[in-house]
């Protein structure tokens, strides 16, 4: 098939690509960088609308974000990301009616069930609202640009939509370029889990997931995508250190965090995803059972930063 990739320039987009090609499939990315076939801004509607005239697409996939590079500790780190996914989902879904698209794939996250306490009962499509009501307006922002991304795809007349809601990402292209120089520069605290934890994907898995969902998947519906083990993000971190050799990072209490409010969100969060609709709909499961296990493998493969 013919597909159009919103994001193909960044750590996920490039992966999404190899997977698609790998299945025989041919992707143009869609962004403003020069590596792309289609080049606009995906929140310049009438831009979007010339760059893809005359072209034509079976799928359109919508995994751009604004988050790499970023430091994820203030709320204003996610401001551009939540536009691109309110005013350039609905871009994305106009340029996929002007190419005769009939189906989209758009990416979401874990966190657009709502930030805080979930309790230990993982979460499942079909039985948690995705996008409640927060009490901070901040978090009511991120949370409510995911489920808006997912409601204008599924309601987008004419096009059958599938949204994917990842775990925290870790994995080759994220943790030895992002998690492990900052342990070597000891610069990476945490603070106790105290039983909380997250769920989280490699990047590499999450990929094959987006490419499983460009051509399976029941059009309306979410997947979970993240793999077995939830792990609170302190022990994350932890076994990144054990796994490559880093000094341990040093724990602090949750209150130091509080002039970083979205990491301070991030870390008091307890929320764990249920991943057997995608197991059972879309063919797909993670590699590795557990994050620690994938950590081992990827250091295994000796991808390592210079200290």
């Amino acid at each position: 098939m013919k597909v159009l990739l919103a994001g193909a320039s960044g750590l996920l987009g490039q992966k999404i690509t190899r997977e698609l090609r790998a299945e025989g499939h041919e992707v143009a990315g869609l962004g403003r960088g020069a590596g792309n076939a289609v080049r606009a801004d995906l929140l310049d509607r009438q831009a979007v609308l010339r760059a893809v005239d005359g072209l034509g697409f079976d799928v359109v996939v919508h995994a751009a974000t604004a988050l790499q590079g970023k430091s994820m500790m203030r709320h204003q780190d996610m401001a551009a990301t939540n536009l691109l996914r309110t005013d350039g989902t609905a871009n994305l879904i106009a340029a996929a009616r002007e190419t005769g698209a009939r189906r989209i794939v758009v990416e979401s996250m874990m966190f657009g069930y709502g930030y805080g306490d979930h309790g230990t009962r993982p979460l499942t499509e079909d039985r948690d609202a995705f996008g409640p009501a927060q009490l901070n307006p901040w978090l009511e922002r991120h949370v409510g640009a995911m489920s808006a991304k997912e409601e204008l795809a599924f309601t987008a007349d004419g096009l059958e939509a599938v949204s994917l809601r990842f775990g925290l990402f870790y994995g080759a292209g994220v943790t030895e370029t992002t998690v492990l120089p900052m342990l070597r520069k000891r610069a990476l605290p945490v603070v106790a889990d105290q039983g909380r934890a997250l769920s989280w994907v490699d990047a590499d898995d999450a990929a094959r997931a987006v490419a499983a969902a460009v051509g399976a998947g029941r059009a309306g519906q979410a997947y979970n995508i993240a793999d077995d083990t939830p792990l609170g993000f302190g022990a994350h971190v932890r076994a990144v250190a054990d796994a490559f050799g880093a000094p341990a990072p040093m724990t602090i209490p949750l209150w130091l965090l509080r002039p970083a409010p979205l990491a301070h969100t991030i870390m008091s969060t307890h929320l764990r995803l249920a991943n057997a609709k995608a197991r059972a709909e879309l063919g797909w499961a993670p590699t590795h059972p557990s994050s620690v296990d994938g950590l081992k493998a990827l250091a295994a493969t000796g991808q390592e930063v210079a200290a």
